[in-house]
């Protein structure tokens, strides 16, 4: 559905993506994960046929992105910033401009609120929703014309955990309907649950990429088990065969409370590789 060979993007003199090649497949959840100013925006700007590029193709629902139609773009759907938001309108009101765009039934406007979590909201003006209902309104906005591809820029930041984990479960939920989904983030909490592929962008070039799993199982270079005991003692084992005399003797006992293997979150991988945190201090 989404394919980048070997895309260069420089502004004035600075490199902004250096040499981007992968492939999203229909019905994934593709997550590009990196710090603010990595080229992430940027990518998708060029994916969506707003931002040319110097060398390199990008195809977005099979077609070279310079040649996708009016039609194509119909299914297409986007969420950047605070594009789409029209502060004076209501929700339904937001909903009935894009709707009349879009060639979509109105009928179809409460049922797409009611999906996103605004089903009481619907006569409230954008103006005064909070962060975590405006960010619902722009996914309502994204979800009305039922478009093949999502881009989801930076979805849920800014927001509190409870809201951010009912957002994922949108997204998941439009997943399960067929749709691809393309995702920024620098929370790498929200790749590994959302995510079947991610890629980690540093300055403008993917350092690595794969299922966060997959990734997280690469870097485990430590290959530790660590068991903490009911006495609150914590014992560190090699992660191996040597080990497992001792640990069926500690679960014999009853005397394990929690066991977790070594393995490096996203984070971890990303700082190892870059010498840089995904999300930086402020």
């Amino acid at each position: 559905m989404i394919r980048c060979v070997d895309i260069y993007k420089s502004f004035a003199d600075k490199l902004v993506l250096s040499g981007i090649n992968f492939d999203i497949q229909s019905g994934e959840i593709f997550g590009l994960l990196g710090p603010s100013g990595a080229g992430k925006t940027t990518l998708i700007k060029i994916l969506t046929g707003q931002l040319p590029f110097e060398s390199g193709y990008a195809f977005t629902l099979g077609k070279n992105v310079g040649d996708l139609s009016g039609e194509d773009k119909r299914n297409i759907g986007i969420m950047m910033d605070e594009f789409g938001v029209y502060e004076r309108f209501s929700c339904i009101e937001n909903l009935k401009i894009f709707a009349d765009i879009y060639g979509v039934a109105h009928v179809k406007i409460k049922d797409t609120l009611e999906i996103v979590g605004l089903g009481d909201a619907v006569k409230v003006k954008a103006k005064n929703l909070s962060k975590g209902m405006r960010t619902r309104l722009q996914l309502a906005r994204v979800f009305l014309h039922s478009p093949k591809i999502i881009f989801l820029d930076e979805p849920t930041s800014g927001l509190d955990p409870q809201t951010m984990k009912s957002i994922h479960r949108i997204i998941l939920d439009k997943k399960k309907s067929g749709a691809t989904i393309f995702l920024t983030t620098h929370n790498m909490e929200e790749a590994a649950a959302l995510c079947d592929t991610v890629a980690l962008l540093n300055e403008g070039v993917i350092v690595e990429k794969g299922s966060p799993k997959e990734i997280c199982r690469k870097y485990n270079h430590q290959k530790k088990i660590e068991l903490h005991l009911s006495s609150g003692e914590d014992v560190l084992l090699p992660h191996g065969k040597e080990s497992a005399g001792e640990i069926y003797k500690l679960f014999e006992a009853e005397s394990v409370e929690t066991i977790h293997s070594s393995e490096p979150n996203l984070e971890t991988v990303f700082l190892e590789l870059t010498g840089r945190k995904l999300q930086e201090d402020a």
